[in-house]
């Protein structure tokens, strides 16, 4: 299908950066409206539209747009944010505010980045709000609705993260050693997972799905 608008939150950070540009650059899609809180750097194309908002006024901000497919890399740590109610607000109510946002601009298709362990029952306040996050979006009625559950997530950012920097190290060691059911917690560049959320919306079918490391793999075409 030829003449897809795309709505993209999170388009600044490590996988949104590269989704952006995997959209513009495929024929599917007519129009790519990035949402953002600053302008998108060294990224030029008569098919972008960077609507610069605080996604407290997403309504307003989306105001006579149509979209196809909705696309959430939208993310922090409970570390940036500067406390668990703060992270609470990008990681649930932000997202839901842009689900709902994306619905009313006649969205079809959502697909959200989350997380490995996502559980609205976990004892574990992320895991809990990352759950939580994938319930709420549920429940608002997409066509299609994909999930990732990626691992640890490589790539450059623009903030470093210790942990993520040793994780990044040991990738090479580690990843070869989770077979099973630990395959799901290998992990993963954030480019792949920029390719796979776009195979996935391109693929077709109804219902909601959830996908780890291997599916991530297999709609990235690696």
């Amino acid at each position: 299908m030829s003449g897809r608008t795309a709505l993209v939150a999170g388009a600044t950070g490590l996988i949104g950066g590269h989704l952006v540009p995997l959209l513009l650059a495929d024929p599917a899609y007519e129009k790519v409206v990035a949402l953002s809180r600053r302008p998108l750097q060294g990224i030029a194309s008569a098919k972008l539209q960077t609507i610069i908002s605080d996604f407290d006024a997403l309504d307003s901000a989306l105001s006579g747009i149509a979209a196809d497919d909705a696309f959430c890399a939208l993310g922090t740590t409970i570390k940036a944010a500067g406390s668990q109610e703060a992270f609470r607000k990008v990681d649930h109510d932000y997202i839901a505010a842009f689900a709902r946002a994306a619905k009313a601009a006649g969205a079809k298709r959502f697909l959200l980045v989350s997380s490995m362990g996502a559980d609205a029952n976990s004892p574990i306040f992320y895991a809990q709000v990352k759950g939580e996050t994938e319930r709420a979006i549920r429940s608002i009625g997409f066509e299609s609705m994909h999930i990732f559950r990626p691992g640890l997530l490589l790539g450059e950012r623009k903030e470093k993260r210790r942990g993520e920097e040793i994780g990044a190290a040991l990738t090479p060691f580690l990843n070869p050693l989770m077979l099973g059911p630990l395959r799901a917690y290998r992990s993963i560049k954030g480019e792949t997972v920029a390719r796979a959320m776009k195979g996935a919306a391109l693929s077709g079918g109804a219902g909601a799905h959830i996908h780890t490391h291997d599916a991530m793999m297999r709609f990235a075409g690696v």
